[in-house]
């Protein structure tokens, strides 16, 4: 009988197969429009796919949903097993590490099936009452998307300004709470800015940001007054440039409310007011100037200016309070060092504690303020040993004190809290991210190696595999990377990276240029005009992860989002041929049309690390790489291409257009899939476990396609 249900089983597992690889595809109508710019013409047969509004659009993204499930059918199982596996990873009833903050001590929480973290406090001590401020689980229900957009506490402990979305476009509505009542005020506030606001010292006045609902930039600043309508709210600063974008603050010391604006790592601006005086007038820090950058931070009668002013990777200078617009005053704490990025700061009563990158790591400096007779004490850095991680300053609202909090994490080391006193150079680990079902991390090595890429440079890369997996080329691999606007990708754990790996996968990590791993030239060179070292470094990475028999074509993978799409969509433009499948979630793809239109969000924000296309230069140099511009008649990759219909980075339509034309024009018969979150944005779904489906999708594709099916 077992054999018999087993022939039973396998027939219908066979059938549904065949009955998935039957299946028809959607196909989008054929629509031509033309584009025109310098003389260059360009027909979109798609252009019409963003109509959000147009119910033939909407049935066409559900018909591509459906399409998908038909295809993946066979592993719907294994997808199943993957999302329990990787939610029983997860410590379902757990707790973060309390800071001290005033009279009070913040922690979140969350409860067994609840998705979203719970709020609170407790006064005094961690033996006091728990205060729940916000139930995200409460606050949620009745949404289908919610996020808590972050919240602030007035000085005197008694109110917090919380904001919240519920349709995941990062226009987030602003409410008041009082936290000793209970009571939520009748104030509303639509399309403010996440957790962009600041109380002033009187526990009554609120700056805020506005945003413009249609690029979704933050452009004013706005001064509401306690149980006052906010239609009477008053405008205290408005951005005239559309390519900066805003942030809103309190400085750690309280003594200032701070705007700053950045161009995109071209130019930074910041306007400071005292909190004690909020109906007063905002001074200029230092008046913008085209490349230049700076942060400050404040610290008793100065600021402490992090600068690239005549240093690319960045220097530290000071300058007294009421000097600050007049350069000569700045003074050298820290100068340029070719070889280190300075990356970040934070002041305490009796030390200076710095974030620094050397060779593509993380490191934390400890400087004494107070001066000490042993150098061993009056500068040093923290000792870390795992070959990748990632170290960092976490958050320390108080300033009289000498124990730093950090966090740090490795491949194979799951996230970890520490508290780091200062004086005697002891770390207490407060807490270690608990991974449950049998973790062990003795099962893992990780590596870091250096790949030279095709015009010299080298190019570090961060692997980790479970001990055993064998590097002759018969090893499945998933290559991820990023490559944009600076941001590091960082060699973190992962819970549910061990999906992959227990099932034989190995898993690298590009840090290719476009990040910043490398400084701040790494940087410079993977935008603008150089933005093609992005894409020829991952290829380049690819190629050497293959020759070093990590894994062969037949089993290599590729994974990227948003910009990381981009990537993706560039790759497999180039070189095809070496990758077996490919995830691009939400994926920026078509850069011409989109960096064309200025109505689109964020888009001229962007000018500064894409260029303008309305300059021709820019223009011949975007349409050489756009992944939707150059799909062309060949063979491609196996693909699953995600996105959400509320996306408000790159809209659901860039991948809707590129999968449709992929469609007409890719000669294989590999899969091609399109997953659209009806009710979702960029980040996909809001909750901790219905995160974990659309991993555990991305997953069974590719494990299937490698013929994995437990």
């Amino acid at each position: 009988m077992k054999g018999t249900c087993l022939l039973i089983i396998t027939t219908l597992t066979l059938h549904s197969m065949t009955q998935a690889q039957n299946v028809q595809p959607p196909r989008a109508a054929i629509k031509p429009k033309e584009l025109t710019i310098h003389g260059d013409t360009r027909v979109d047969n798609y252009y019409y796919l963003n109509e959000r509004e147009n119910p033939d659009v909407i049935n066409y993204l559900k018909a591509e949903n459906a399409y998908l499930d038909q295809v993946l059918a066979p592993v719907k199982g294994l997808q199943d097993r993957l999302f329990d596996e990787m939610k029983g990873r997860i410590k379902q009833q757990d707790e973060s590490v309390p800071y001290k903050e005033g009279d009070y001590y913040y922690y979140t929480r969350y409860v067994t099936g609840g998705e979203y973290p719970i709020y609170c406090r407790k006064k005094g001590a961690l033996t006091g009452t728990e205060e729940v401020m916000f139930d995200g689980n409460a606050l949620a229900r009745g949404h289908n998307y919610y996020q808590l957009g972050g919240y602030e506490v007035s000085d005197n402990d008694e109110l917090a300004v919380f904001c919240e979305d519920t349709v995941s476009r990062r226009l987030y509505t602003l409410r008041i709470k009082n936290l000793k009542t209970g009571q939520i005020y009748p104030e509303i506030i639509p399309n403010t800015e996440a957790g962009s606001f600041a109380w002033a010292a009187d526990n009554k006045t609120l700056f805020y940001i506005k945003k413009d609902p249609q690029t979704l930039l933050g452009y004013q600043v706005f001064r509401h007054v306690l149980g006052t309508s906010p239609e009477q709210d008053v405008l205290v600063y408005e951005e005239p440039d559309n390519q900066f974008y805003m942030g809103l603050g309190r400085s750690k010391s309280k003594k200032y409310i701070t705007i700053g604006v950045d161009h995109n790592g071209v130019a930074t601006e910041y306007r400071l007011l005292d909190a004690s005086k909020p109906t007063g007038a905002f001074t200029v820090f230092l008046p913008r100037e085209k490349g230049h950058e700076y942060d400050i931070v404040h610290y008793k009668d100065k600021f402490y200016v992090r600068t690239n002013w005549k240093a690319e990777n960045f220097r530290l200078m000071e300058v007294p309070e009421g000097k600050t617009a007049d350069r000569n005053a700045w003074k050298e704490v820290i100068p340029h060092r070719a070889d280190v990025y300075l990356s970040d700061l934070d002041v305490f009563a009796n030390h200076l504690v710095l974030g620094e990158r050397k060779a593509g790591l993380t490191n934390i400096r400890i400087i004494s303020q107070k001066g000490t007779g042993d150098p061993a004490r009056a500068d040093f850095y923290l000792p870390f040993q795992d070959p990748a991680y990632v170290a960092g300053i976490g958050y320390n609202p108080d300033f009289n004190t000498n124990v730093v909090r950090y966090t740090y994490a490795s491949l194979t080391t799951p996230s970890s809290t520490y508290d780091y006193n200062m004086d005697t150079q002891t770390a207490t680990l407060m807490k270690r991210q608990e991974v449950l079902g049998g973790f062990d991390p003795a099962n893992y090595t990780s590596e870091r190696i250096f790949v030279t890429a095709r015009d010299g440079a080298k190019v570090p890369v961060s692997i980790v595999y479970r001990k055993g997996t064998k590097k002759d080329g018969s090893a499945p691999l998933l290559q991820y990377s990023y490559g944009s606007y600076g941001i590091n990708m960082e060699p973190s754990f992962s819970s549910t990276r061990l999906s992959l790996l227990d099932r034989g996968f190995i898993y690298a990590m590009a840090h290719i240029r476009g990040g910043q791993e490398m400084g701040r030239r790494w940087y410079e060179d993977g935008k603008m005009l150089k933005k093609k070292n992005t894409f020829n470094d991952f290829v380049d990475v690819s190629q050497h992860l293959i020759n070093q028999k990590y894994t062969s074509p037949d089993k290599l993978f590729a994974m990227g989002g948003s910009a990381g799409g981009l990537l993706m969509g560039a790759v497999i433009n180039q070189a095809p041929q070496l990758y077996r499948g490919v995830v691009a979630a939400v994926p920026f793809v078509d850069v011409v049309t989109t960096m064309l239109d200025e109505t689109i969000p964020l888009t001229t924000g962007e000018f500064e690390e894409w260029g303008n296309p309305k300059q021709k230069v820019y223009y011949d140099y975007m349409k050489s790489y756009s992944p939707y511009d150059n799909v062309t008649k060949k063979a491609y990759p196996n693909l699953l291409v995600t996105t959400g219909l509320h996306d408000s980075q790159v809209q659901y339509w860039e991948p809707a257009k590129w999968v449709a034309k992929l469609r007409t024009l890719k000669t294989d018969t590999n899969q091609l899939l399109l997953h659209t979150n009806m009710e979702a944005g960029h980040g996909g779904a809001s909750g901790r476990f219905q995160a974990l489906k659309e991993i555990a999708l991305e997953y069974a594709f590719m494990l299937n396609l490698v013929g994995v099916q437990q």
